[in-house]
């Protein structure tokens, strides 16, 4: 560096601190008269005198003139005039190579407490999504190592996708799948409002020591307070967002958006806003779009994102699925008939689509794709008369058709989670299908 820009960089500092006072304190939300601050910006409460502890806070609003805080751990020992220390700045993290394997909290800092590696890149984790102009289109598959996904429902660079599910039907079983075998450079994985205990078995069990290799897990647990669930997913968001700087083919799955939206809806109803839709906040659609839409193809790499949508009692028109399908390139339905079947993964292919399938999948493999769709819509209209024996043979062709062909098409979709297959391999099982039959 030379002498001007360390001139330069001298002239920025700021020589003064600016401090403040806590005012009051109301269920989560902190309120203090002062410091000067910006939406956004990070402060300190430093406690008494008793414990002393430094609590991180973020700028979320203001109420007259005083400034509304989110903390980002506990809030137990703040008491009243507790000061408030401004720092002038967003939040940031550290990014870089030298992460890849490691488990970190919700503001990008090691699990297990270990101190950050050297070398690493300081970002902004509240960033704005790319000019559309600079996107380029989508025209190259990705690899999921999931048959179902590979064959039906065909992933491109660069796409969005939703995984719509309730409760206990093998979302983290599937990610863990996907992200073992997948085609993608590096992993990044957002677990957000999960069980503190699945965190650890999904690094173990599903990911497993194969996946972590390429892996970085950013984990936010359900009993963190609502921000730091919020900068979870805006810090995973910010690790794809650098490796794809550096040209990579980025995989960035989240666990789950509904609870992203949930401890929006947390932060809203404190600040004040008034519940709209089924109790979420106006905030909660305004945030959804600008986390999503920061995904997705750039002129250097790419963000291939899955996005796991938890739907209340199997409802998929709820408002959280209702808004995040129609932002994101299509939805992976998971179907809880199928699971409790023993059917893994539970992907229900007549509920599902990718609307990249038709502009990077050949004709030969979209025309099987869409006879094998056809076959099980066909068994789907008959399967109450199927089942209880009211068809007769030869009354449809094309049912008689779906019957012969419906145990073969459910066994190909069927995958043990130690079956390795690629997407080639995928496409030519189906095709295989059908040709045998000639």
């Amino acid at each position: 560096m030379d002498i001007k820009s360390m001139l330069a960089a001298v002239n920025k500092i700021d020589p003064y601190k600016r401090f403040g006072k806590v005012n009051r304190v109301i269920g989560i939300m902190i309120e203090s008269k002062g410091p000067r601050a910006s939406i956004g910006d990070v402060c300190y409460i430093h406690t008494g005198e008793a414990i002393k502890r430094t609590i991180p806070a973020e700028v979320v609003g203001f109420r007259e003139e005083h400034v509304l805080l989110m903390p980002f751990t506990s809030i137990q020992e703040i008491s009243p005039g507790s000061l408030v220390e401004g720092t002038g700045k967003p939040l940031q993290i550290k990014a870089g190579e030298a992460l890849i394997g490691k488990v970190l909290d919700g503001l990008g800092r090691p699990l297990g407490g270990e101190d950050l590696p050297n070398g690493l890149k300081p970002c902004l984790t509240d960033t704005t999504p790319p000019n559309p102009m600079e996107r380029p289109r989508i025209n190259e598959n990705i690899s999921c190592g999931v048959r179902a996904i590979d064959s039906f429902l065909t992933i491109g660079k660069g796409q969005r996708i939703g995984i719509f599910a309730g409760s206990g039907v093998g979302k983290s079983t599937l990610l863990g799948m996907v992200a073992r075998r997948s085609s993608a450079d590096i992993n990044i994985i957002a677990l957000i409002g999960e069980r503190g205990r699945e965190v650890r078995e999904f690094v173990e069990l599903e990911l497993g020591e194969e996946g972590l290799r390429k892996t970085i897990v950013v984990a936010a647990t359900s009993d963190q307070p609502a921000l730091l669930r919020i900068k979870g997913a805006l810090t995973a968001t910010t690790l794809a967002e650098y490796f794809r700087n550096q040209g990579k083919n980025v995989m960035l799955m989240m666990d789950s958006v509904t609870r992203v939206a949930m401890a929006q809806r947390e932060v809203g109803l404190a600040v004040g806003e008034p519940p709209a839709t089924k109790g979420y906040t106006p905030s909660v659609f305004a945030l959804l779009p600008k986390l999503l839409e920061r995904s997705g193809t750039y002129v250097d790499g790419s963000i291939t994102a899955f996005y796991t949508v938890l739907v209340d009692g199997d409802d998929m028109n709820e408002p959280i699925a209702d808004a995040v399908r129609g932002i994101l390139d299509g939805h992976i339905v998971l179907d809880r008939e199928l699971a409790n079947k023993g059917h893994f993964p539970s992907i229900n292919v007549l509920k599902s689509i990718s609307r990249i399938m038709n502009n990077i999948a050949d004709p030969i493999h979209m025309k099987a794709a869409s006879k094998a769709r056809d076959l099980l819509a066909s068994y789907a209209e008959s399967e109450d008369l199927i089942s209880i024996g009211a068809y007769k043979k030869g009354n449809s062709k094309k049912v008689d058709e779906a019957i012969h062909y419906y145990p073969k098409i459910m066994a190909f979709l069927r995958q043990e989670t130690n079956e390795d297959v690629n997407a080639s391999q995928s496409v030519e099982e189906l095709l295989r299908l059908f040709q045998e039959e000639r």
